[in-house]
């Protein structure tokens, strides 16, 4: 990207499922519906990108991102609507299409689709599908689903789903449908996203910007490599913004203990305590939370190291109310954005 100028800024949501403000479990059902009424605030102070992620488990409410998307598509006018990620592992690459093709229908062509391998491995057993195969499933359905977004006649053949011989996949979209492929940092997905020609989503959880630099550049010149046109890079990570440093950091360290205590009993983690909080909210961190200037000079600082052309903020941690996060966003869109504009001019 040339002109940092020109940065389009979004957000996503995996749906988390939230609390009033006496401390009661929102329910499923309410909490998509307060998704839905994000995305719509999203639109209305100028966002670029609204984006819901697919999860399986009982901390996330959306199992079916594109449902929820076609309801904010009936109440949104331009932002541009998509996963964060869809988890084309564990689904049908035909399918994908289909349901996306008819999302950018309805949205009159604000449909996007980044992909991912799913970093929660709940669907593959759901689905039926063997963790075993976990690379031979993202890397066959990867690229049946870049041939299927030629909206021409696909024949192809994998190992670990049927055939396909001159199948035409309907709804065709007006102007192409924009994929990408979300990826955490590894030399291998960067050189795959640009083998198949996907936009590259990087997901920055943890760190400093400037240690996904060699990924983005590797990214690059793969897409040269297999003679493929500039695609656009961008960054996703988590991020919460109120009016002053202390209150944002206050607001948002309940939500991110509890979360990443939960996966990291899981996963083997050591505790998350306040400590690592404000290092991961400072300069080697990958917390975007603090007051609009704060969080834009952070989001500049990562646009002038990548060079990417999208900055997704994950604005919905734990257990944060879905008051405070309506708040962030009018934040970000009203603040933030025109300030990171200004910092790039």
């Amino acid at each position: 990207m040339t002109d940092l100028s020109a940065l389009e800024l979004g957000l996503d949501t995996f749906g988390d499922v939230t609390h009033d403000a006496s401390g009661t479990r929102l329910s499923d059902a309410q909490t998509i519906r307060n998704v839905v009424d994000q995305a719509v605030l999203a639109d209305q102070v100028g966002l670029s990108f609204f984006g819901v992620g697919e999860h399986h488990r009982p901390e996330f409410a959306v199992s079916s991102p594109e449902i929820v998307l076609a309801a904010a598509a009936a109440r949104t006018e331009r932002i541009h609507l998509g996963t964060a990620v869809t988890v084309l592992s564990s689904d049908d690459p035909v399918r994908v299409y289909e349901r996306f093709a008819t999302l950018d229908a309805v949205s009159h062509g604000r449909a996007e689709v980044i992909l991912g391998r799913g970093s929660f491995i709940e669907s593959f057993p759901l689905f039926g599908y063997d963790l075993r195969d976990y690379e031979t499933l993202f890397e066959e359905k990867l690229d049946l689903f870049s041939r299927l977004l030629t909206e021409k006649p696909v024949t192809w053949d994998g190992t670990l789903r049927a055939a396909l011989s001159e199948a035409d996949v309907f709804p065709k979209t007006e102007n192409g449908l924009r994929a990408w492929v979300g990826v955490g940092g590894s030399p291998e997905s960067a050189v795959r996203a640009a083998r198949y020609g996907y936009g590259l989503m990087l997901a920055i959880i943890g760190g400093p910007a400037d240690r996904f630099r060699p990924f983005a550049d590797l990214y690059r010149r793969s897409l040269e490599t297999f003679e493929h046109a500039p695609r656009p890079i961008g960054v996703h990570s988590p991020g919460h913004v109120a009016e002053t440093d202390q209150q944002a950091w206050d607001e948002a360290f309940e939500g991110f203990e509890a979360m990443n205590n939960t996966i990291g009993r899981e996963r083997g983690w050591p505790a998350y305590n306040r400590l690592r909080f404000q290092h991961d909210v400072g300069p080697e961190g990958a917390l975007y939370i603090g007051s609009p200037e704060t969080v834009a000079r952070k989001i500049a600082e990562t646009v002038r190291t990548l060079g990417n052309g999208r900055f997704d903020m994950k604005f919905s941690t734990g257990t944060l109310s879905h008051e405070k996060m309506m708040r962030s966003i009018e934040l970000y869109g009203t603040r933030v954005a025109p300030l990171v504009r200004d910092m790039l001019a």
